[in-house]
């Protein structure tokens, strides 16, 4: 986790919010998409557990309202999440196509990237009160992109000699992965909350 990680949930705010007013601020979504698809190539999930504003929102806000519960299986699965990637990717393009060469198109578009900004993190925040801050982590658009873009770049490592199996690092995970399990773990989103946890210094990227 970067230094700055814990205060990039205000731009969530500004993009959902703001936007309604300024349209202009939804384009800031095309800078995201283009660092994740940049990124995830090499790092996996990195920006996930780095640089996501909607991340960081629930994490250090959201959190403090959760009923922290588990997050249930099924939304691990593929054929649940490629639907979701699918129907929200779709929507937005159907959107925008509806818009082009029409009046004010610049605007316009903003607003769809305001909407979508907005839709979405306010079902993050509802999930994430009710069940675990990083639900909609489990199924999210580009989530599920950078999952398949870079599912086994960046991997989280255990050095099992030093392991005392504390069950330290799987407490702190904010994805409620089996750390300590032999998989390639592409949802870990790189965070490195457990790496710092560990006492013995066993995990490592």
């Amino acid at each position: 986790m970067l230094k700055i990680t814990p205060y990039l949930g205000i731009l969530v705010l500004i993009v959902s919010i703001g936007g309604l007013w300024y349209p202009a601020l939804g384009y800031f979504m095309l800078l995201i998409f283009a660092t994740i698809f940049l990124s995830s190539p090499f790092r996996g999930r990195w920006f996930c557990g780095n640089l996501c504003p909607r991340g960081s929102f629930v994490d250090f806000w959201v959190s403090k309202v959760s009923r922290k519960k588990k997050i249930p299986d099924t939304l691990r699965n593929l054929w649940v999440r490629l639907p979701i990637f699918f129907l929200l990717m779709g929507f937005m393009g159907y959107r925008i196509a509806g818009i082009l060469g029409s009046l004010n198109t610049f605007e316009k578009i903003g607003m769809v990237f305001v909407t979508m900004c907005l839709v979405t993190t306010t079902i993050a925040v509802l999930l994430g009160t009710y069940l675990s801050p990083r639900t909609w982590c489990f199924f999210c658009p580009m989530g599920t992109a950078q999952r398949l873009l870079g599912e086994k770049k960046y991997p989280l490592k255990l050095a099992k000699e030093k392991c005392i199996n504390c069950s330290k690092c799987d407490k702190v995970c904010p994805m409620q992965l089996r750390v300590r399990e032999d998989d390639t773990k592409p949802d870990c989103i790189k965070c490195g909350r457990c790496v710092s946890a560990c006492p013995k210094d066993a995990l490592y990227f």
